[in-house]
């Protein structure tokens, strides 16, 4: 039997694969000019783009970061903001244990507080707008008390509601105003505006834009008159503020002080949409930090992002406003009782 031949004396060694042996899964070389066209755009098909759902992605995460930063400001300034400029007795007189998950009273008052430069700076301050507001997970309902209703001023008799103010300030005009909804209403929170906060707080948005049915004008107050037409108009804070304190308006001096009212919501109506728009969402940081400086309120940062949150998505922003049956001693104006339970009821839920 013939045995097998010897094995040669050498190694086998495995090369690496070179660069050739790489094309052969593109189909060698004609495969990778094939690839290479197609990729400069001289031939075949174009690069894909990115997903249209990966861009909308970033987007989203762009915009929740620009509103979250924007939140972390408003919450940090109203938190600094806290308790300023409310006595401790209006504090005491708030009814706690409230949320605006469950239904919070909040008493906004326009304050005619002149600013220290003000010729009338030692003058006490009134009332002169005063509006009650429900919120309640993203519901919101309010109430305009009438500046001239005449109401029973605890320990100071019958006078006009906002006399309330002047003489006793926050807290006597919570307990007058609870007790002249007959008790049907509790405040647990206060927000005031002063003249000199209140276009600060207009110009923090960008403005207002208003749309008037008839025009507008009144006599010089403060060195500066109202003459707006009928049509449409932006306007700045100090604009705003003139607007909204118009008592006369020479276009038709039958007004009273219910239109008065009704230009004062159509103000906080404007302020709404513009709070909701797109170019407020561009200054929504800016914004976050400069709104809770214009107010002094009871409310922290939680509870006052909150009541913006209601505001903002709670309707159509309209404005129940007290309707009086006719006038009481000195021009005041007498609400009857009815009219009163029927608002209290509708703050609370009921229509």
């Amino acid at each position: 039997m013939t045995s097998p031949p010897p094995r040669p004396d050498y190694k086998l060694y495995k090369s690496r694969r070179g660069p050739f042996d790489r094309l052969r899964g593109l189909g060698g070389l004609d495969g990778l000019r094939r690839s290479s066209r197609g990729s400069s755009g001289h031939g075949g098909s174009a690069r894909p783009r990115p997903p249209l759902r990966r861009i909308l992605k970033w987007i989203g995460v762009a915009c929740a970061a620009w509103l979250g930063l924007a939140l972390v400001l408003f919450l940090i300034s109203s938190s600094l903001q806290e308790n300023e400029g409310v006595p401790r007795a209006a504090q005491r007189q708030l009814a706690g244990n409230s949320s605006f998950l469950t239904g919070s009273t909040v008493l906004v008052i326009g304050s005619d507080k002149r600013p220290s430069t003000s010729t009338e700076a030692k003058s006490p301050p009134r009332a002169d707008s005063m509006i009650l507001l429900r919120g309640s997970l993203g519901e919101v309902r309010r109430v305009s008390i009438l500046r001239d209703s005449s109401a029973q001023i605890p320990g100071f008799g019958v006078q006009k509601i906002n006399a309330a103010y002047a003489i006793g300030g926050t807290s006597l005009l919570i307990r007058t105003i609870e007790s002249f909804f007959g008790g049907d209403v509790n405040i647990n929170h206060v927000i005031r505006l002063s003249f000199d906060d209140f276009p600060k707080l207009i110009d923090a948005v960008g403005g207002i834009d208003i749309t008037l049915k008839r025009c507008v004008r009144s006599t010089k107050f403060n060195g500066r008159r109202v003459n707006l037409k009928r049509g449409d108009h932006h306007l700045d804070g100090p604009e705003a503020l003139r607007f909204a304190r118009v008592r006369t308006n020479l276009c038709n001096p039958s007004e009273d002080d219910r239109d008065r009212a009704a230009r004062q919501q159509q103000v906080l109506s404007a302020l709404r949409s513009r709070i909701i728009s797109l170019g407020t969402f561009v200054r929504a940081p800016w914004i976050g930090w400069r709104v809770p400086q214009t107010l002094s309120t009871d409310l922290a940062g939680p509870g006052l992002s909150a009541l913006a949150f209601d505001v903002a998505t709670g309707g159509s922003g309209d404005t129940r406003v007290l309707e009086p049956a006719g006038f009481g001693p000195g021009g005041s104006l007498l609400i009857p009782e009815g009219e009163r339970a029927d608002a209290a009821n509708y703050l609370q839920g009921g229509e």
